[in-house]
């Protein structure tokens, strides 16, 4: 099972309450790292301002992107990461509750990995939850260069 950190991008604390709550509950164990919005993101994925100091070696298992975001939203932030040849290849599942198809569109034109809808109900919610960790976790292999 990939062990590194899972980056979660979202800034409702219920959504990231009910997300933690369901990694947990699922046996989801990697650390969870949580920008409340695009710039934080960028700056932990880049290792600048307040992450300036954290290792640059340990990158982000998945990236958890919701589209909604303050300071700068996630279709932004995925269009920085797939700009810089150090985030390229990193995988990014947008989480968003968002039913928009020109959401889902742009998120894919941006490079988007997968995108996957909220569910309001937190037993569907728990279950995707599981398919994610299931997934992306343990079934899909990394690119080389990223698989610390």
């Amino acid at each position: 099972m990939d062990r590194r950190p899972i980056l979660l991008v979202e800034d409702n604390p219920d959504d990231v309450a009910l997300t933690l709550r369901a990694f947990k509950k699922v046996g989801i164990t990697n650390p969870v790292v949580v920008a409340r919005n695009g710039v934080q993101a960028l700056d932990w994925l880049f290792v600048r301002g307040e992450f300036s100091d954290r290792d640059p070696e340990e990158t982000p298992s998945i990236i958890l992107l919701d589209l909604k975001l303050p300071k700068l939203d996630g279709l932004e932030v995925l269009r920085q990461l797939r700009a810089n040849a150090s985030t390229h290849l990193h995988r990014v599942i947008v989480l968003t509750s968002s039913r928009e198809d020109h959401d889902i569109l742009q998120s894919y034109d941006h490079g988007a990995n997968s995108y996957i809808r909220k569910p309001v109900d937190f037993d569907r919610f728990l279950e995707g939850v599981g398919q994610i960790g299931l997934y992306w976790l343990n079934l899909n292999e990394s690119p080389p260069q990223l698989a610390h």
